[in-house]
């Protein structure tokens, strides 16, 4: 396969390592050139550190350290504000003038266009139209990302997902052993992400897990939150054969392919 050229667009630094670390260090170590870009620094992120300006320099920095560990050609970030998110979980009330929630999709959606066609990129990577969990501004980005897309004429647009069936067994099995972070609702995945049935690409990157890995500890500051481990932390503490078969797969929705489909590589059916 010759040198081709895929982005993914995420809203927030971290979100890569956590949906898509593993499919961006098989395609750089495999020679195509792999762009990173997220819509906002994160600033409003639930951590040790005060939300504002410190906080977004000290998640941009782990972003760039996170790229580097996945062998990313570049990294570009849009520069909305990081939306935020309200207590139940749904958009925040107060939040900066220039949140990505607020942003004109059109407007934005041309930025990122620019950088589609700055790269003639092949593919973008964005979420699942329910955002994965259901933040605000990862449902943007889907909004975002499919207008670019047709902007630019991108050929390949994948939605970065997770398969919500195995994960659901998997989360109630350790409910029963494991008390999780307070800010973890495992009935919150109950409609999050989406079904085994939807997906196209199941993308085999077991052998990319150690830079997988890397990749979320670069991202030091969203580990802890107060006097409790966050999500990140606790993946992290997982031994390294079972992490491997837990995040081992990463997983991808092609609309403009036949229902039922099967695809390994997310460069299949160029």
């Amino acid at each position: 396969m010759p040198p081709r050229t895929a982005v993914f667009f995420h809203a927030h630094p971290d979100d890569e390592a956590l949906l898509t670390a593993g499919t961006m260090a098989m395609l750089a170590a495999e020679g195509h050139r792999v762009v990173l870009v997220v819509a906002t620094a994160g600033e409003r992120g639930l951590a040790d550190l005060e939300p504002g300006d410190e906080l977004g320099e000290t998640r941009l920095k782990e972003l760039y350290e996170s790229a580097a560990l996945l062998g990313c050609a570049r990294v570009e970030c849009l520069g909305y504000g990081d939306s935020g998110l309200s207590p139940s979980g749904g958009v925040a009330s107060e939040r900066p003038d220039n949140a990505f929630i607020d942003a004109d999709t059109e407007q934005a959606a041309k930025r990122l266009a620019e950088i589609l066609d700055e790269e003639r990129a092949d593919l973008l990577a964005i979420y699942d139209p329910a955002g994965g969990y259901g933040h605000p501004d990862h449902v943007q980005v889907h909004r975002v990302g499919r207008r670019a897309a047709e902007i630019a004429g991108t050929e390949i647009v994948l939605e970065a997902t997770v398969n919500r069936d195995p994960l659901l067994k998997a989360l109630r099995m350790a409910g029963k052993v494991y008390r999780f972070p307070p800010e973890f609702d495992v009935r919150t995945f109950e409609s999050a992400y989406t079904a085994g049935e939807d997906i196209t690409h199941r993308v085999n990157v077991r052998k990319y897990t150690k830079q997988k890995r890397a990749s979320m500890a670069a991202h030091a500051s969203q580990a802890k939150g107060g006097s409790t481990d966050r999500t990140l932390a606790v993946m992290l503490k997982i031994p390294g054969p079972l992490y491997r078969l837990v995040f081992g797969t990463e997983w991808f929705v092609r609309r403009d392919v036949p229902p039922g489909t099967r695809l390994k590589h997310p460069f299949d059916g160029i």
